[in-house]
């Protein structure tokens, strides 16, 4: 099937993939835009997972007030390149994580950057919430309680604000693939008045 060059402009515009990626994911779906679409997103989050053991050595720092004055957020973000670093998608990709932290203050960037401390208070908690259970049943709420605290308190596991289809970490693999190189959530201060 002869594939029209305005459908694959468009699908790189739409993907970041390159020319004859989209071309190639356009014909094995028989110009089927949307299989080509899921087609070029798979293979960019095999690719992206492929690229997390790679170094970030550059990268930007950027902050964020909200409009009343009152919560302020301060982000590192690390890529591999400074030609990434100052590009605008990454430029988009780290304002919109500013903006993920002034709405929603996680507590770390992953589960892995949560204390044991923390995590042993939680369970904890819960756990005497609901010790009149059977072992076997409480075991199953705790963990269930501890996938919501992590779903509310780490950044990666948030559902992106703009988008409740996907989460933060998917919208960090999707920059990654489209960027191609590897990107890292170094740290961040979210600031509020009062707090």
């Amino acid at each position: 099937m002869a594939i029209d060059a305005s459908n694959v402009k468009k699908l790189r515009e739409q993907t970041g993939a390159g020319v004859l990626d989209c071309k190639n994911a356009l014909e094995k779906s028989d110009g089927d835009f949307e299989k080509a679409t899921e087609s070029l997103r798979k293979k960019g989050l095999a690719k992206a997972a492929k690229k997390d053991s790679r170094g970030t050595p550059e990268g930007r720092v950027d902050s964020y007030i909200h409009t009343n004055g009152k919560i302020g957020v301060l982000i590192e973000v690390n890529c591999e390149t400074d030609f990434v670093a100052r590009n605008d998608v990454f430029a988009e990709l780290v304002k919109a994580l500013c903006m993920q932290i002034a709405a929603t203050d996680p507590i770390s960037t992953s589960r892995e950057a949560i204390s044991q401390e923390t995590i042993e208070k939680e369970k904890k908690s819960y756990s005497e919430d609901f010790k009149d259970k059977p072992d076997n049943v409480r075991d199953k709420i705790i963990e269930g309680k501890m996938e919501n605290f992590y779903k509310e308190n780490c950044l990666l596991d948030q559902t992106f604000i703009k988008d409740n289809d996907q989460t933060v970490g998917d919208l960090l693999k999707n920059a990654i693939a489209k960027l191609g190189e590897n990107i890292k959530i170094n740290r961040f201060a979210r600031f509020a008045i009062g707090e």
